[in-house]
């Protein structure tokens, strides 16, 4: 299994992503890598790490998912691996459960989301989403 971080979704990603007929809430799974050092492209005299950069971002986007009926579940440090192998771990793993597709798509679109993008892309290296949907026992 390659796995590649990536900022954006790569060629039919998106697509795919919103194409299922899989509706109701998820879990967005969220593996989080950090730069060393934010680079902010509009303003290089920030000096602050790549996970300072991610918290603004982090704290904005969490009132972001609640305003739409979601809710940031569990958000930690990765520590150490068990089982398996990658080349290198993540830094960080934060859930967000949202209610639909919809409420997703909507937070995504908004002119607040476009105005905390700049922290997120300053503090990433690269990420994996993974949308996660609860099994009916």
């Amino acid at each position: 299994m390659e796995v590649t971080n990536a900022i954006y979704p790569q060629g039919d990603q998106l697509g795919s992503f919103f194409a299922t007929a899989d509706e109701g809430p998820f879990v967005m799974v969220n593996l989080l890598k950090f730069k060393d050092r934010a680079e902010y492209t509009d303003d290089p005299s920030v000096r602050i790490s790549g996970r300072e950069a991610y918290e603004l971002y982090a704290a904005e986007v969490s009132k972001l998912v609640e305003d739409r009926g979601g809710r940031i579940v569990y958000s930690g440090d990765v520590t150490g691996i068990l089982l398996g192998e990658v080349g290198e771990l993540w830094d960080m793993v934060a859930l967000a459960e949202y209610p639909s597709r919809a409420a997703f798509m909507e937070q995504m679109a908004s002119p607040a989301m476009a105005g905390i993008e700049r922290h997120r892309l300053a503090g990433l290296a690269g990420q994996l989403n993974i949308r996660t949907k609860r099994r009916d026992h």
